[in-house]
């Protein structure tokens, strides 16, 4: 159930999905803007992704926390670069690939829940995708489930809170579509886990998105290397 009114916390990484979660959420609230570093390889890139997204919806109230400690605890190709990034798209039946961050949307999910509490918001909005994702497990409607009630379970006495997860559905074909359907501005967005002049085209997420378009029947207006 998505809220109708009030003020939403959505949490912006800068790619695609965040973007599209983004423009939904922009449509009937009063948005507030999360980012977190977490020591991502691409972590320049996704800010400054961050900070274009917000200025082109006008969202004034913005937060960019650092949770770098889990660069420290490492486990993920993401954050240590002595381990290959996955090229190609992701198989059914393979595993979580090395990408998957050990609990990070936890820890992400975390901060916004303590600023929503303090900032009297009644949504906090995360784009995770299930259906054509990476197999990540904190991406699956019963996690946000969860968290959502142990979230209100541990804040003080009147907050409700629900976290919205609007695009948990659908595949990237659909989100696109999604997304030019709301006019979210996509060639601001940065997916690409590897690179932050041009996206590489070889990663999983890059050729997730490029598959998103393809479907779409569009073109990704991201320059790609090669």
């Amino acid at each position: 159930m998505t809220p109708a009114t009030g003020m939403a916390i959505v949490l912006v990484s800068g790619g695609m999905d965040s973007c599209v979660c983004l423009a939904e959420a922009a449509r009937g609230h009063e948005v507030a803007a999360l980012h977190i570093n977490y020591g991502q390889r691409t972590q320049a890139r996704e800010l400054r992704a961050f900070g274009e997204l917000c200025d082109h919806y006008r969202v004034a109230r913005r937060l960019v926390a650092d949770i770098s400690y889990l660069k420290q605890i490492g486990g993920s190709s993401l954050v240590d670069s002595s381990m290959a990034v996955e090229t190609g798209l992701p198989q059914a039946g393979q595993g979580v690939p090395s990408t998957y961050v050990p609990f990070r949307n936890a820890h992400i999910l975390s901060v916004g829940v303590s600023w929503a509490e303090v900032m009297g918001a009644g949504s906090l909005w995360i784009g995770a995708v299930e259906e054509d994702g990476s197999g990540y497990p904190d991406c699956r409607r019963e996690f946000y489930d969860r968290f959502e009630a142990a979230a209100n379970a541990g804040t003080k006495p009147g907050t409700v809170l629900r976290i919205v997860t609007p695009l948990i559905s659908l595949d990237k074909g659909a989100i696109v579509r999604r997304g030019v359907e709301l006019g979210a501005p996509l060639h601001l967005t940065w997916s690409c886990y590897t690179d932050e002049d041009l996206a590489c085209g070889r990663c999983e997420s890059c050729r997730l998105r490029l598959r998103g378009f393809e479907r779409a029947g569009l073109v990704d207006p991201l320059p790609y290397r090669g």
